[in-house]
């Protein structure tokens, strides 16, 4: 009967024999000191950059998706920061959008530096036959529009221009097998 009462008695001397923290003394005064240091200075500093870096998101997606109103969602970006937030989900809406008036317009749902960077890839052969006809295709429209720069002119006559002048083209099969 004794030895019941002295397991029943166990829970109620736990409190006594708890501590509150695996540190004492000394080692914990010093935990205590770093963690404050870094809550105050390194958790403010992470939270400005998390603050920014979801300010700049919809410049970043419209940067990724070649939109042709990254220049102005940028601002909006910018924008968005003066006024509190405010306008940034118009900007992340925006980043998002498929430019169809633009595509009315233009005859592309893509910015300008997109073409560039294609140039560039048909100068150094990069491009399989099947983007080449694409990026020809886009250009032509583009073309018949009436709204192609020199630049991108330049661009067209280099993909009209018989296969000599360009690099030779990767077929997709082969492509694919460099990937590997």
């Amino acid at each position: 009967m004794r030895s019941w009462r002295s397991v029943l008695a166990l829970p109620a001397l736990a409190p006594a024999l708890a501590q509150a923290s695996f540190l004492s003394g000394d080692a914990l005064d010093a935990f205590a000191n770093g963690l404050s240091w870094f809550i105050l200075c390194v958790v403010p500093l992470a939270v400005i950059g998390l603050f920014f870096y979801v300010h700049v998101l919809p410049e970043l997606i419209a940067e990724r998706n070649h939109h042709p109103h990254k220049h102005s969602i940028k601002v909006l970006c910018i924008l968005s920061l003066f006024f509190g937030g405010m306008l940034w989900p118009f900007a992340w809406l925006w980043a998002y959008t498929k430019p169809i008036g633009y595509h009315a317009i233009y005859g592309t749902e893509k910015h300008e530096d997109y073409y560039h960077e294609m140039g560039e890839k048909v100068r150094t052969g990069s491009l399989t036959a099947e983007e080449l006809a694409q990026l020809r295709h886009e250009l032509e429209a583009m073309a018949a529009k009436g709204a192609l720069p020199p630049a991108l002119h330049r661009i067209l006559d280099d993909l009209r221009a018989p296969a000599a002048r360009l690099p030779d083209a990767v077929p997709p099969r082969e492509k694919a097998a460099e990937a590997h």
